[in-house]
């Protein structure tokens, strides 16, 4: 069929205006398709780029940060958890971060499908506390080769790429076990309330405190039992340790201890010595029945090294800190308060050397060591119990001369490696050993 010249110029016409009109619609609609997603300081960031009129693009990075929890619920853990949180909400990393929380529970199978989950999300960063040592190091492997920065905080893994930040090398077995013996005069029956079987914590305390006992024949352990940290589950169980052995003469304690006191108090049993970690309920009993005979000391692990771990994950994110200033594994101070240095605070905070709360301002179970005015100065008392940042507090710098190194613990906190051959000794500055009698 034989088409004339003036159809085909008006066809290509019209195929061009179509095509034209097609482009504007198209890039229309590229520039208004833009979404928003809640970061952790409630704000908002837009998921397209955002430019300004002379065509450069504003969009600041946000860090996707991931918090995630194996064993939860006890009030440590959610302390921790409420301290990082209100860090990603204070400024300015409230408007740098997006924050969320991953509960995994008690399952080292659930725990590497998350971080699988989080590392395929885009994750800049995990902080996460470990239920092993070990069972992780393959999806902690995974995460470090897609430049996903592995933080572990309290407990450790043993892969060499993660970081560890933890009291655990920091000698609370081996000192509190120390100060137990020193109480007994070196011989007694003596229970021992453990935490959450298979985690680095309970391990090192553990060892640490076996370390001591070992060394005293005079002391016999004649109940051994898993609390998981757990106020009621220590009550629970030192109840029935009580009906088997009566005659108990001490309670070396971990996380729970003040559970350990209840169930004293409940069976009508005598003030015994117990050591154990940083409870309110520990710190006021150790206060308030010292004329009934209760003595002890206080001194385990701080919930404020969630937040430092945060802390240093984000200097090492935003180039406020090298990779080559920053050790895989870092020690965080232990803290001790024996029962004579106990102090009630009359404010909110740690001032004038007091170390523990009112009965009633906090619940027994609270762990007071949430400061740190070096570390993580930036925390209150609001911010550990309901992750409310500190009002008027920016994030401050953490000094790089407070950074400490831990040592090198083979199945702890590394895997081809050493420990020092003093590890497990007791420090003479807190706790000095007597001779065995």
């Amino acid at each position: 069929m034989k088409v004339s010249k003036g159809l085909i110029t008006k066809n290509v016409f019209l195929m061009t205006l179509v095509c034209i009109l097609l482009f504007v619609a198209a890039c229309g609609s590229s520039e208004s398709t833009t979404g928003t997603k809640e970061t952790a300081g409630g704000a908002t960031e837009a998921s397209g780029d955002s430019a300004n009129a002379s065509g450069t693009n504003t969009k600041k990075k946000k860090y996707k940060i991931f918090l995630n929890l194996s064993y939860s619920g006890n009030s440590w853990s959610n302390e921790a958890a409420n301290i990082i949180e209100s860090l990603a909400k204070t400024p300015p990393y409230d408007e740098m971060v997006e924050f969320t929380k991953i509960i995994s529970g008690a399952d080292a199978q659930k725990q590497i499908s998350d971080i699988q989950s989080m590392v395929a999300a885009g994750a800049d960063a995990i902080i996460s506390y470990p239920i092993s040592p070990k069972a992780l190091n393959g999806v902690v492997e995974q995460a470090c080769s897609q430049g996903v920065k592995m933080f572990f905080y309290d407990s450790g893994v043993t892969h060499k790429c993660a970081y560890n930040v933890s009291y655990i090398t920091a000698g609370q077995g081996q000192n509190t076990a120390q100060y137990l013996v020193n109480l007994l005069g070196g011989k007694g029956k003596i229970f021992m309330n453990r935490g959450v079987a298979g985690t680095g914590v309970d391990m090192m305390q553990y060892e640490g405190a076996m370390s001591v006992f070992k060394k005293y024949p005079g002391i016999e352990i004649v109940s051994e039992y898993y609390s998981n940290w757990d106020q009621v589950q220590s009550k629970t169980n030192t109840l029935k340790a009580l009906a088997a052995h009566p005659d108990v003469d001490g309670i070396w304690s971990q996380d729970g201890e003040y559970g350990a006191i209840q169930a004293l108090q409940q069976t009508g049993h005598k003030m015994i010595p117990v050591v154990g970690e940083n409870s309110n309920g520990f710190r006021n009993a150790l206060l308030e029945l010292k004329d009934q005979g209760l003595q002890g000391v206080s001194g385990g692990s701080a919930p404020a090294v969630g937040g430092y771990a945060f802390k240093l994950a984000m200097e090492l994110l935003t180039g406020s800190l090298k990779e080559s200033e920053l050790p895989h594994n870092i020690e965080y101070p232990l803290p001790w308060v024996p029962s004579d240095k106990v102090k009630t605070c009359d404010g909110n905070e740690f001032k004038d050397g007091c170390n523990s709360f009112p009965t009633g301002r906090v619940p027994s179970s609270f762990v007071t060591e949430v400061f740190d005015p070096v570390l993580v100065p930036e925390i209150s008392l609001v911010s550990a119990l309901n992750a409310i940042p500190t009002g008027g507090m920016t994030i401050q710098p953490i000094p790089k001369d407070a950074i400490k190194e831990a040592p090198s613990v083979p199945d702890i906190n590394c895997e081809d490696c050493q420990s020092p051959a003093d590890l497990f000794k007791v420090n003479e500055a807190l706790v000095k050993p007597i001779p065995v009698p």
